[in-house]
C-alpha cells in the first residue's frame, strides 16, 4: 500500500522548532539525542524540519530527556504531535489547550518568504503611524482599551515595524482598498500624514504597496482583509484572518481559495507608481 505523502503541516512546523529549542537549550548535540531515541541523526534532523511526521511516544521520550516537565506545555506538545497531519484551524480544534500565543503571527511571518495581504477597511497596521494605531485600536476595542494595554499594543506595534527592515526579512506585498485611504482617521492632519507615511514605506526595496480603486466594484476581496503567508518549499501556504471572533489560520488545501483570491486582487489592482499617484492624489485633496 502507498503512503500518502506528509504535508509539512503548521502544527508539525511549530512542534519541530520547539523541539530543536529545547535540545539547543540543553545544550545537547543531535548525535546524543539521536543515540538515545535509538534513531538515526537525520532522522532527528527530519523530525525537527517537519520533513517527517513525530511519534507521541517519541515526544514523550524527548521532553524527559530535556527535562521539561511544564505541565500545559507537555501537554501542548503531545497534542499537537497526536494531531501533526491536521490542517484545519487551531482555535476550534485545541480549545485551551493551545491559547493565542501558541501559535502567532510573527512566527509565521518570520518563516514566510513573502507576506502578502489585502486591507479593506483601515491602513495596515505595519504601515500605521502611533497615533492612527491609537485611535484604531481603541475604536475595535472599546471599554478594554485601558491606558496599559494600550501603552503595551502601541509599543508592541511600533516595534515589529522594525521587520519591513530587515534584510533576513519576508518581502512585504499589500494591496490596499481605496476606500480605506480616504477614510478619515483622527481628522484630516493625521490622515495626510499616514498617507505620507505609507508612500514613504511604499519605497523601501522589499515593500510593495498597491491601491484597489472604488471603481472596481466587484472583486474576491469584498468579504474582508486577509494575509497570505508564501512558504518557502517544501512548506505550503497559510492564510491568517482576523475577527471578532479569534485568530484563524488555514492551510492547504483551505488556503487556496485564498491564494486565488490575492491573485486576483493583484491583477485588478493599479501597479505600483499609479497607487503612489492616486495616494498622493487623496492627500492632496484632503
Amino acid at each position: 500500500m502507498a503512503h500518502r505523502p506528509f504535508i509539512r503541516t503548521l502544527r508539525a512546523q511549530w512542534l519541530g522548532q520547539r523541539l530543536r529549542e529545547l535540545r539547543e537549550q540543553r545544550g545537547m548535540p543531535l548525535e546524543l539525542v539521536a543515540e538515545h531515541l535509538d534513531r538515526d541523526r537525520s532522522a532527528l534532523g527530519r523530525y525537527e524540519r517537519a520533513e517527517w511526521p513525530i511519534q507521541r511516544h517519541d515526544v514523550l521520550a524527548l521532553l524527559d530527556l530535556y527535562g521539561f516537565h511544564r505541565a500545559s506545555e507537555r501537554a501542548q506538545l503531545l497534542a499537537l504531535a497526536e494531531e501533526v497531519w491536521r490542517t484545519d484551524r487551531w482555535t476550534e480544534n485545541y480549545g485551551d489547550v493551545v491559547d493565542a500565543s501558541f501559535i502567532d503571527f510573527p512566527w509565521l511571518e518570520s518563516r514566510a518568504n513573502v507576506v502578502c495581504s489585502y486591507h479593506a477597511m483601515v491602513v495596515p497596521g505595519l504601515f500605521q503611524l502611533r497615533e492612527y494605531a491609537d485611535l484604531v485600536i481603541r475604536c475595535i476595542e472599546g471599554a478594554n482599551a485601558t491606558e496599559e494595554k494600550m501603552t503595551r499594543w502601541l509599543d508592541l506595534r511600533m516595534e515589529r515595524k522594525r521587520v519591513l527592515d530587515d534584510p533576513n526579512g519576508p518581502r512585504f506585498e499589500t494591496i490596499i482598498d481605496e476606500a480605506a485611504l480616504r477614510r478619515l482617521v483622527g481628522g484630516r492632519a493625521l490622515q495626510r500624514a499616514q498617507l505620507a507615511h505609507v508612500l514613504e514605506i511604499a519605497q523601501r526595496s522589499k515593500v510593495e504597496v498597491r491601491v484597489l480603486p472604488t471603481k472596481i466594484w466587484l472583486h474576491p476581496g469584498l468579504d474582508g482583509s486577509f494575509w497570505l503567508f508564501r512558504m518557502p518549499r517544501p512548506y505550503p501556504e497559510v492564510a491568517y484572518l482576523e475577527s471578532r471572533a479569534g485568530q484563524m489560520y488555514f492551510e492547504q488545501p483551505k488556503s487556496g481559495g485564498y491564494l486565488d483570491a490575492y491573485d486576483r486582487l493583484r491583477k485588478v489592482a493599479l501597479d505600483s507608481r499609479e497607487s503612489a499617484k492616486l495616494i498622493m492624489t487623496i492627500a492632496e485633496e484632503l
